[in-house]
């Protein structure tokens, strides 16, 4: 087992500059080796011109099994090999997503991780770099034999994509020093003063932006969701759309805690872009910079050549944009046959839901799509159309813009407007479904008293800082020293905090139940307090967990560190290499941690707040567990990491409860006989109750607990 772990490290470590077959193939079995000789033979004794259609994976319960019997002989990777070495890598691409599954197919074959190793070797250095660790890490994510392996921090992998080139430099430089001190470490500190400077007033949410533990979830969130790889993983649409607005209103709620407004959605395509975004990342340790957008750059035609794309403007993403709104607005999509798909939330079962099949064809991957040929592939080609504004046409030979990679993707200020556009229409199909019901909302015999959070010692006042986490750079990149090298990056943090629920169960029997506890902040830009059309969009979820009440009084205390949309585990390289070898390496919790990687950073749960203090909202909502749980298949996996933005290992989305609820859907008018006006109107409900909070920004480095 943890000689298996170490093949795995060996396979992420210095993707730039591995040469030759991996440390560990002589502990690879004779058969195991002969296997890979025959495929890699057969590869190799196919035409060099011969086309390579990738056969289609097919995953039942993540169990890949091929069309058309046993394992084919793996072709020549022409799509794979087509992606040049140190150039971008782009899962907003097709055409990169096709290479990607190319090589996907071919790995897939490994029984096991040595052989992995071995396949994966061979073929490594004709690969471009990012393709590579995207399709070890799909491999190793996807296959039941492999799932007990951990994939290291992706920080640590390429610290390119999170460090600026200018810091890299200062790594090199103290690295090529001799010692004099006897150190056993060298470490540069980043931070916080990030990309730019307070010139502009964008800059005052760098620290949200280029946050690593952001910018990782990203980045793993569309590796377990990917696109056009053959995973139709359960209500991927919805959780495509929930995902993403989470985001937003997290965004939003740091953009209220320093004085900016709400991000405003990038409407008119045919005006330019204000922000521009210099990030100083590099694309590799050859010095290759991705581009950068001046500001009021103009979208335009996009013809570069290099991703075999066809030219497409402007033109076709407003095409796409109004026959996407005209489904809407009509209540069904057109498929490829041209039959109508109803779009409604009501009535049909969860993955049937409209909001899931407005999600496949908005992201949008052509085997999910009712009809991406008509409705395009909206999401990915915005992407691209931005990340290549600066050089649409490759005259000046500049890469693309950092909205091209899934890892860097977030750290730029137009991913926000690009995303509260994609929202909007999200937003348009949810206005069109009924609010809820007395019915769906209530638990007659269930009554939330009270709700309170406490904070080291302190009641309903939450405190945040900053913090640093090391990471070792000289994994991912080779800086020919004898020692670690290290990065201290600076990040927003806070103090763990306590929920204490006070619920009254009035039957007589013990009673399973969903709690739901939310957080928005009270007043809008302008400092009035918002109604709850205004304030809808900003609850952003906290946690929401299955609890069984006994009769009578219960208090129902939760720890932050257990919410159920953060990862708290984010192993280094030197984590995996210490960890204990475990006693059972079959027993589930070993099989998830790959899965589990997957969520929200846990230290920034929290927005920021201001220093004098800033007014937010608690909403805890209590349902009955008997409407919320979805049968599982039998066999299946729990994960209890993240849950509510990754979804379930094996099994289906835990909720059957649209994602969002109950905030998703325009309110009834009326409660109770009164108008409902202000989300506090909702706690004429006995089963939902609300709490003003503050939360304290010190600004100050946050002491050990």
């Amino acid at each position: 087992m943890a000689g298996d772990q170490n093949v795995v490290l060996d396979l992420f470590e210095h993707p730039y500059s591995k040469k030759g077959p991996p440390r560990t193939a002589a502990e690879v079995t004779a058969d195991g080796d002969s296997k890979i000789r025959s495929l890699l033979h057969n590869r190799q004794r196919r035409p060099k011109h011969a086309v390579h259609k990738a056969r289609p994976i097919v995953f039942e319960d993540d169990v890949t099994t091929r069309v058309g019997g046993g394992p084919p002989a793996p072709g020549p990777l022409t799509l794979a090999r087509s992606v040049p070495r140190g150039s971008v890598f782009s899962s907003f691409v097709r055409e990169h997503r096709l290479a990607a599954r190319e090589l996907c197919d071919y790995l897939m074959q490994a029984t096991n991780v040595r052989e992995l190793s071995l396949m994966a070797e061979e073929v490594r250095r004709e690969l471009n770099e990012k393709l590579f660790i995207y399709a070890v890490s799909f491999v190793i994510l996807r296959k039941p034999e492999m799932r007990a392996m951990r994939l290291p921090s992706i920080v640590e992998v390429f610290p390119s994509c999170f460090v600026p080139r200018t810091t890299l430099a200062i790594m090199e430089q103290q690295a090529r020093q001799p010692s004099t001190t006897g150190q056993d470490v060298i470490i540069t500190e980043y931070g916080p003063e990030f990309s730019s400077t307070h010139l502009k007033p964008e800059h005052r949410v760098a620290y949200w932006r280029e946050d690593y533990g952001i910018n990782l979830h990203h980045w793993h969130w569309h590796l377990v969701y990917p696109l056009d790889m053959g995973v139709d993983r359960d209500r991927k649409g919805e959780l495509f759309y929930y995902m993403h607005q989470q985001m937003l209103a997290r965004y939003d709620m740091d953009r209220l805690s320093v004085g900016l407004n709400r991000v405003e959605k990038l409407a008119n395509w045919r005006m330019p872009i204000p922000d521009g975004y210099f990030s100083k990342l590099t694309l590799d340790n050859s010095g290759q910079v991705w581009g950068s957008r001046q500001d009021g750059t103009l979208l335009q035609e996009y013809r570069r050549n290099e991703f075999m794309l066809e030219p497409f403007d402007v033109t076709d993403l407003e095409q796409h944009h109004s026959r996407l709104m005209d489904a809407i607005h009509q209540g069904h999509l057109i498929d490829r046959e041209g039959k109508r798909v109803r779009l409604t939330d009501e009535g049909v079962a969860p993955n049937r839901r409209g909001i899931v099949l407005l999600g496949d064809a908005l992201e949008a991957d052509a085997g999910l799509s009712v009809n991406s040929p008509f409705y395009g592939d909206l999401h990915n080609s915005g992407h691209v159309i931005i990340a290549a504004a600066h050089d649409p046409d490759n005259a000046h030979r500049e890469n693309l813009g950092v909205m091209s990679d899934t890892s860097t993707a977030m750290r730029d200020p137009v991913f926000y407007r690009w995303h509260k556009y994609i929202d909007d229409l999200f937003q348009e199909y949810k206005l069109t479904q009924p609010p809820y019901t007395m019915e769906q909302l209530s638990v007659q015999t269930v009554t939330v008293a009270e709700v309170e959070v406490e904070c080291a010692g302190r009641k309903n006042t939450l405190t945040t800082g900053w913090n640093t986490r090391d990471f070792e750079a000289s994994r991912g990149l080779d800086f020919n020293s004898s020692i670690p090298v290290m990065v201290r990056l600076t990040h927003l943090d806070h103090r763990p905090f306590r929920y204490n629920i006070k619920v009254e169960n009035n039957e007589k029997v013990a009673k399973d139940v969903t709690v739901r506890i939310f957080m928005a902040p009270k007043l809008n830009e302008r400092g009035i307090r918002m109604n709850i059309m205004e304030q809808r969009l900003l609850w952003a979820e906290m946690d929401r967990f299955k609890h069984t009440l006994k009769p009578g009084t219960n208090t129902v205390s939760r720890e932050s560190t257990a919410s159920s949309i953060t990862n708290p585990n984010d192993f280094t390289f030197r984590d995996l290499s210490n960890l204990p070898v475990p006693d059972n390496p079959g027993a589930p919790e070993n099989d998830l941690f790959n899965f589990c990687g997957c969520g929200w950073p846990q230290h920034m749960l929290l927005p920021r707040g201001k220093q004098e203090g800033m007014d937010f909202q608690l909403f805890v909502m209590v349902t009955d567990w008997k409407l919320d749980k979805v049968a599982q298949p039998a066999g299946r996996r729990s994960c209890a990491n993240a849950a509510s933005f990754c979804g379930v290992l094996d099994a289906l989305y835990p909720d059957a409860r649209p994602m969002g609820f109950p905030f998703d859907r325009r309110p009834m008018p009326m409660l109770n006989g009164q108008s409902l006006d202000r989300a506090e109107d909702l706690t004429r409900l006995s089963n939902v109750a609300m709490q003003e909070i503050q939360i304290v920004f010190t600004n100050a480095q946050l002491k050990e607990q």
